[in-house]
């Protein structure tokens, strides 16, 4: 589980955001457990990706953009649009 994330409650759904530098398999690991979405800026990427649990599988939206703030919005808009909220 990964310890000490912030999380971005303005709107629904609530989106943990995973702090830089944290590795991929650690982000894998607190999905299957934790379940709720998450924010990660990969090691290798300078565009932010989002994470999600189906209830059977990880699921990424990929390619959010550069700006925080934005890419928050985009996987926002993206976990409605799959009902996920």
């Amino acid at each position: 589980m990964l310890d000490d994330l912030e999380y971005d409650d303005s709107e629904s759904p609530a989106i943990g955001l995973v702090r830089a530098g944290v590795p991929w398999a650690d982000v894998q690991d607190h999905i299957k457990i934790a379940h709720h979405p998450l924010l990660v800026l990969r090691k290798e990427s300078t565009r932010y990706t989002g994470v999600y649990w189906t209830g059977t599988e990880m699921v990424l939206s990929e390619d959010l953009g550069s700006d925080h703030e934005q890419a928050i919005c985009e996987f926002r808009e993206f976990l409605r649009e799959r009902g996920e909220t």
